[in-house]
């Protein structure tokens, strides 16, 4: 059962019976709210609810001038996984025409949220539109270069199917996401010819749908990777088959999320850069909700291109 699950029907509960208006929090880590233009919107500006950061850029690129976009979980300092949303959080829910949620029991309290509303709105869960279904799956859905544009179709067509809506404009703003995206497409593929035939190890997972995306091979020990899903310290033989890994040559580079503060990750760091393994940094969220998701993840592709072209 996920971790969060019964804070949220209470809240849900809570808030059924005060009937609370949605509204976004004040709070530094509450929902970050973007507003569209209706002078320049051809019909209504809608109301988008995005669960977590790393969908809101391509929501707001892709709805234009015709969608409010409310991210719930919009700081870098909020784990997802153990969010707990207070009441005003859940009740940006209720007024969504749309909600865009990363499924894979990533933001469960979204989809619960979801489920108990009386009228629902049309949903876009990322683990469905990439067919990803199993228990203990990799959620981190917006690192692979394969499922990013099958989300932005699928919020695309959802966006255009809403009443009122005028579905040619968003085939337009799609054009746009297209466009800003190329320079993604571009990257990936470049960093694919110097990916063939190498490794990497992680200090945690956030990163593996694009690694192996690109055809690198993950020589991370199972015990050690086991244990970082589920936040929890590494056996000492883990942690030192890990190091002998990094120590003796056979990971090429070690990918380290900025994220994770701890002994274990920079005693891994450490270990990687006394044995002159490049580091590539990488993040679970982009820094700002209100960034480029296209700037954010090119820039985590060029580091990883480069490391690798320097250990060649």
């Amino acid at each position: 059962m996920p971790r969060v699950r019964m804070p949220v029907l209470a809240a849900l509960a809570t808030l059924t019976l005060l009937g609370l208006p949605a509204c976004s929090s004040s709070a530094a880590s509450g929902p970050a709210v973007s507003k569209g233009n209706a002078q320049a919107c051809p019909t209504d500006v809608v109301d988008v609810v995005v669960s977590v950061s790393q969908w809101s850029e391509l929501v707001r690129t892709l709805g234009g001038d015709c969608v409010n976009v409310t991210t719930v979980v919009a700081s870098r300092a909020v784990d997802p996984h153990d969010f707990e949303p207070t009441t005003a959080d859940l009740a940006t829910f209720s007024s969504a025409d749309l909600v865009v949620v990363n499924g894979a029991h990533y933001d469960e309290w979204a989809t619960d949220a979801v489920a108990a509303l009386g009228t629902q709105p049309t949903v876009v869960n990322a683990a469905k539109v990439a067919g990803v279904f199993a228990q203990g799956s990799d959620p981190h859905l917006w690192a692979d270069p394969a499922i990013v544009p099958k989300v932005a179709s699928a919020v695309t067509e959802a966006l255009g199917r809403l009443p009122g809506a005028d579905a040619r404009y968003f085939d337009k703003r799609r054009a746009v996401w297209n466009g800003d995206a190329q320079q993604y497409v571009d990257a990936v593929a470049a960093l694919r010819k110097v990916a063939a035939g190498r490794t990497y190890a992680a200090t945690e997972g956030v990163y593996n749908r694009m690694a192996d995306a690109v055809g690198l091979t993950d020589v991370t020990p199972a015990g050690y990777s086991r244990s970082s899903s589920n936040e929890s310290d590494p056996a000492p033989g883990d942690l030192a088959a890990f190091e002998s890994i990094l120590a003796d040559g056979s990971a090429d580079v070690l990918i380290f999320n900025t994220q994770t503060s701890g002994t274990v990750p920079d005693r891994l760091r450490s270990a990687a850069e006394a044995a002159g393994v490049p580091v590539v940094e990488v993040t679970e969220s982009p820094g700002d909700a209100t960034g480029s998701f296209v700037t954010w993840q090119v820039g985590q592709v060029r580091s990883l291109t480069d490391a690798l072209s320097r250990t060649r």
